[in-house]
């Protein structure tokens, strides 16, 4: 009997990957908590197996002390019983003896067997967490077990993994017990044992598939410099090597581009940009901007981190990419805030700063001249030109000198000193010919005729 348990122990070590140690001490527990189920005893037994022959055997401890000094005599025993045992003990001294029961009751077998089961699952919960916290930021290949909406769980051997739909690639599609290569995102303890949270839209995944893909990268001559992803549509990669006879784009393209084009079919399609990377601010967005040529970069703030890049005109476009998706990635993997002008666009704005340079100091000479020509000789024009209109009333000797004002009077005066000659010689008429000469619609000729008589 106690060789087959020996052998259940053995074939529990290999398939939950449980050390046989940690399966003794989990048995003894539960012998433990069984005996002082069934028997009601203080916490001075222990359980002790052999790992050869699977013998098993319960000791009990007791103090040794003084007859009077004794309380409780489940845990305690008198200087006279130990010498009985063995005249050697003195007091202060413990002994342990065997109290190995003939026989367990069911109640305490059923508490062995869940305290057994309980302990082989903690340790076996605690294992997996142990193996996938050091395997965090790594890629496992894995099946679809099951799905719950549109989170997938996926069998990565002795775990189940999360794929949630924030971490899946919009437009990927699996089925059930279909192979899929994930990426440890992070692991926790719950409750329910350790969580796996996967994704495949992690930039990580691109990262470890290259890893793989690459022996460059394995064994440290290439290095991943920077690395930026929109899951499903493209990817920008920055690559670099401290050895002169290797180049990083050509190894991890690889021959007629057989290394990345695995990576493609892996992620479905996506594109790559596989670029150089440089210490130079200057060559590095250059290169990120890339398929785009990029004729001058402009650093603004190098503290900032602000550059402006010029491109031609035909590929603004291009430089900018499908809703700003290329220079929003470069961004991303230079860590530079980039800025795209065209080559028109750049002229006009130099030019526009040129011209408002120089149209500042002439707009100053402007407000300067404007007040010399308001002038005060308007005002000394229109007072000469009074002058003169005065002269021919200061001439005249027989009137009196009149006001500007009145000039209209003075212009009268000659027709009303005919009018007076006219009308003096007919004196009982004068009413009449006043009356003729104020109605506007009579003859001219009738008017003649009256001054004649």
């Amino acid at each position: 009997m106690n060789r087959e348990f020996i052998e259940a122990m053995e074939q529990l070590e290999k398939e939950k990957h449980i050390s046989k140690d940690v399966l003794l001490e989990t048995i003894e527990s539960a012998l433990v908590s069984a005996y002082k189920k069934n028997y009601g005893t203080a916490q001075n037994v222990r359980v002790v197996i052999d790992p050869d022959d699977g013998e098993i055997a319960v000791l009990m401890r007791k103090d040794i002390v003084a007859e009077e000094d004794i309380e409780d005599d489940m845990i305690q025993m008198s200087l006279e019983e130990a010498h009985e045992i063995d005249p050697r003990y003195e007091i202060g001294d413990a002994i342990e003896f065997a109290v190995t029961p003939r026989d367990f009751g069911r109640i305490a077998a059923q508490t062995a067997k869940q305290v057994v089961v309980q302990r082989i699952r903690e340790a076996e919960r605690g294992m997996v967490y142990d193996d996938f916290i050091t395997r965090q930021g790594e890629i496992v290949t894995g099946t679809v077990q099951r799905k719950s909406g549109e989170t997938m769980f996926i069998n990565i051997g002795r775990a189940e993994g999360i794929l949630s739909a924030n971490e899946q690639v919009p437009g990927e599609h699996f089925k059930v017990h279909q192979r899929l290569k994930v990426y440890i995102m992070d692991v926790k303890k719950t409750t329910k044992g350790p969580q796996v949270f996967l994704s495949r839209s992690h930039p990580g995944l691109v990262k470890m598939l290259f890893e793989l893909e690459v022996p460059e990268i394995q064994d440290g001559t290439v290095e991943i410099r920077g690395i930026a992803r929109e899951a499903g549509s493209r990817t920008k990669m920055a690559v670099y090597s401290e050895d002169e006879n290797v180049d990083p784009v050509g190894a991890c393209v690889g021959t007629r581009g057989s290394r990345v084009q695995s990576v493609v079919d892996e992620l479905n399609g996506e594109k790559i940009d596989i670029i150089f990377w440089s210490d130079s601010p200057e060559e590095l967005i250059a290169n990120v901007l890339s398929p785009a040529t990029v004729e001058e970069v402009i650093i603004e703030d190098e503290e900032e981190k602000t550059a402006t890049a010029i491109v031609p005109d035909y590929q603004l476009s291009l430089a900018i990419g499908k809703q700003g998706q290329n220079v929003r990635l470069a961004a991303k993997v230079s860590g530079w805030k980039i800025d795209i002008m065209s080559h028109t666009q750049y002229e006009e704005a130099l030019a526009a700063a040129e011209a408002e340079y120089d149209e500042e100091p002439e707009e100053a000479g402007y407000d300067e001249e404007f007040p010399q020509e308001e002038s005060p000789e308007v005002p000394a024009a229109d007072y000469e030109e009074e002058l003169t209109e005065e002269e021919p009333t200061e001439i005249s000797e027989d009137e009196e000198p009149e006001a500007p004002d009145e000039e209209p009077e003075d212009i009268a005066e000659p027709a009303e000193e005919e009018a007076e000659d006219a009308a003096e010689p007919e004196e009982p008429g004068d009413a009449e010919d006043a009356a003729a000469v104020e109605e506007p619609d009579e003859e001219v000729g009738e008017t003649v005729e009256q001054k004649e008589e």
